[in-house]
């Protein structure tokens, strides 16, 4: 495939400046203050705040069930689960010399972290395909509706989401649909029946659930709400969740920890292990998934 840098249209550099800049702010605990996250409000880092004022800006309701009308008809395109890290691979970046890794690499090292701590061959490969759903950038989507802290939509916006000042440009936050602790919702009904701000997370989980995926509800958690930070990790949102969500809560922590802190300049060695990753692909998602 012709390489495609997409990366550098919108106002980060890369989509990992959205990573970097997590990671700073929710930071392993004990190896850095959360001060420490506000660096990003620098110069060097306007773009993350500009990222994030189109972000919940444009994050709404309605916005929401766009996407889920056009992506979740499931007819971009047919590609197995190593097509779909082949594409994700043709998100090129050139702006980070020193730890130049691929896409795929950067996959590989969230997996390999997750292997190395004796996890299930599930987990294994939730890590591995877990940022799949980025390839919305390749279908022309903006940054801010692939990446993104993502957040309840329908109801009011927790002031515990990041940048929380910027969610005063949303036309949700003066609708009375909207604007109201449960807005749409009922008192603990539960994440599945809420919407989230669209983004890489949602898509991936319906990617894989309509394909019939042997993978356990577990890991189907940790991929639809790895960046739902406000509630995780702000722990927020208490009044709409039911009992199983929080029972799944202890398997979203615990995949965070390699989501965010398994980066290292080291390259993983592909031609080593990917026999071991098609294997694991052959087992839970075979075959071509629809996207």
């Amino acid at each position: 495939m012709i390489d495609r840098r997409v990366e550098s249209e919108g106002p980060l550099n890369r989509l990992d400046d959205w990573d970097d800049f997590v990671e700073a702010r929710y930071p392993t605990p004990g190896a850095k203050a959360t001060e420490d996250f506000r660096k990003y409000d620098d110069g060097a880092r306007d773009g993350v705040r500009e990222f994030y004022q189109l972000n919940h800006r444009f994050q709404t309701y309605d916005f929401v069930q766009e996407k889920k009308k056009t992506y979740l008809s499931f007819n971009h395109s047919p590609m197995t689960v190593l097509d779909a890290v082949d594409y994700l691979n043709t998100l090129v970046d050139d702006s980070d010399p020193d730890i130049d890794l691929s896409q795929r690499e950067h996959l590989l090292q969230t997996a390999e972290a997750i292997r190395a701590d004796g996890h299930e061959d599930w987990f294994v490969l939730t890590g591995f395909i877990h940022d799949l759903g980025k390839i919305l950038c390749l279908f022309g989507e903006p940054q801010w509706a692939v990446v993104g802290d993502t957040f309840p939509v329908g109801c009011a916006f927790s002031p515990r989401i990041v940048y929380p000042e910027f969610l005063a440009d949303n036309p949700d936050s003066t609708d009375p649909r909207f604007n109201t602790r449960l807005g749409i919702y009922e008192e603990g009904c539960g994440l599945r029946n809420v919407d989230l701000s669209w983004g890489h997370d949602e898509y991936l989980f319906h990617v894989i659930t309509q394909a019939g995926c042997a993978l356990p509800e577990s890991a189907q958690y940790m991929i639809r709400y790895h960046s739902f930070y406000p509630w995780h990790r702000e722990e927020d949102y208490e009044y709409l969740l039911d009992d199983h969500d929080r029972q799944m809560l202890r398997s979203v922590r615990e995949f965070n920890k390699y989501d965010l802190y398994s980066k290292s300049p080291e390259r993983p060695d592909w031609s080593r292990l990917s026999g071991y990753y098609t294997s694991l692909i052959e087992k839970y998602l075979p075959g071509k998934l629809q996207w």
